[in-house]
């Protein structure tokens, strides 16, 4: 008898089992530079990837503490290290999208589009509210609300606390995590565009930031745009558990404006000010220090077209919901009309980032039932 030869074949890393998998991939890949660092071979390989590079060690001094403190400069080997938290990042959000995310889908049932925002918004607060509380007890720990001169002065603030360093490769490593995350979420194509902006400016501004030495300004004004940001994201999860709840939304309008009012004062204030009195204005890349003309111009034009384009983009989206409602408030003939502009009202509450109006279509509890039916 002839043996029939099996048509079976070898596994292969198809686009399907690159997506249901994707955590158990990158864990694997993380794990290879921490066990890396078991072996003397490849130790000094791995702590690139695992630890904080360019530290320097400054003596004790009388006026100071009698320890000796150990401070941090950015260099190439920061793209690394950013990498590998980039791997860690993909790993908690897969954690965090199955065993918590997940599991509220499923009890609550959403549609396919509401299902997208939920996650995003799930994710995002989750972040923000990490980075917040750990940028507070930077400022406080460090006494930047005490004494506001700390953002201008002393510059080039070349060198960084330990926690200063690790905040900053921790927040480019989420954000450049997010690039991988529109392949494994299986992101809309026309999805994709917004998301690009958003997490281009993120990265621009963060990265701008911790090159020029103006990490102090920088952690500030994260602060306070992540809080602002924070809470948006969990008002638009309550209010895909209840419809009705709007008070979250009206908290964030008035914040969003006062947020970016103040990002502009405190710019204007820093940049504008602060560094423009400094005795030293000579350009020196040795010393890491950018206070020029030229660069404090181009800081200032980024920070004001950035607060402008979504101040734009906010008094846009505020102008459709204004209209909807007051067309759904209107007395009408039709019922049919009115139901319509109902659901369109509801759907431009829920939909977009900073204010920002996405083209998905309704996806409110209502509309939800109706097409289950």
């Amino acid at each position: 008898a002839i043996r029939k030869k099996s048509t079976k074949s070898p596994p292969v890393l198809s686009h399907e089992f690159i997506l249901q998998n994707h955590a158990d991939i990158v864990s694997c890949v993380a794990m290879v530079f921490l066990l890396g660092l078991m072996f003397e071979i490849t130790a000094k390989a791995s702590i690139i990837f695992v630890t904080l590079q360019y530290n320097v060690t400054l003596p004790a001094t009388e006026e100071q503490a009698t320890e000796s403190t150990s401070l941090y400069y950015y260099g190439i080997k920061d793209l690394a290290t950013v990498f590998f938290y980039m791997l860690v990042a993909i790993i908690i959000h897969a954690i965090i999208q199955e065993y918590v995310l997940d599991k509220i889908n499923r009890r609550m049932h959403f549609s396919k589009t509401k299902h997208s925002k939920f996650n995003e918004s799930g994710q995002l607060s989750a972040f923000y509210l990490f980075s917040c509380i750990w940028g507070t007890f930077i400022l406080i720990s460090e006494n930047y609300i005490s004494d506001p001169t700390i953002l201008w002065r002393a510059y080039p603030h070349n060198l960084m606390t330990f926690q200063m360093k690790f905040f900053y490769i921790a927040q480019l490593a989420y954000w450049f995590h997010a690039f991988p995350e529109l392949y494994f979420q299986k992101t809309k194509k026309e999805d994709i565009p917004r998301q690009l902006v958003y997490i281009g400016l993120y990265l621009f501004h963060i990265a701008g930031a911790y090159l020029l030495n103006l990490n102090h300004l920088g952690l500030v004004l994260l602060v306070l745009h992540y809080f602002v940001e924070f809470l948006f994201h969990i008002s638009r999860l309550f209010y895909f558990s209840d419809e009705k709840y709007q008070k979250g939304f009206s908290l964030w309008a008035v914040l969003f404006v006062l947020g970016r009012l103040l990002t502009l004062i405190l710019s204007v204030l820093t940049v504008g000010f602060g560094l423009a009195r400094a005795e030293n204005q000579k350009l020196d890349f040795s010393a890491g220090n950018f206070n020029v003309l030229a660069v404090r111009i181009a800081v200032l034009a980024s920070i004001c077209i950035t607060q402008a384009f979504m101040m734009w983009k906010f008094i846009n989206f505020q102008l459709r919901r204004w209209r909807e409602h007051s067309a759904f408030q209107a007395p009408a003939v039709k019922k049919k009309p009115t139901v319509t502009k109902g659901r369109s009202s509801r759907k431009g509450t829920e939909n977009g980032v900073n204010g920002t109006v996405t083209s998905n279509g309704a996806d409110s509890p209502r509309n939800r039932k109706e097409k289950s039916s």
